[in-house]
């Protein structure tokens, strides 16, 4: 699900969110940081499965 999430985001030119907390302060949809960081995990763990 993480892959195919991220791989949408790309393509519409959305994303590139980091556990740095600008994603978190910018978004227009309000996720929360701890949200963003367990995208990123699910999707670094779907990566190395493959």
């Amino acid at each position: 699900r993480a892959k195919s999430m991220v791989a949408k985001m790309d393509e519409l030119g959305f994303g590139n969110c980091t556990n740095t907390g600008a994603c978190e302060v910018e978004c227009p949809k309000n996720i929360s940081i701890s949200n963003i960081a367990r995208l990123n995990r699910e999707f670094l763990k779907a990566k190395f499965k493959d």
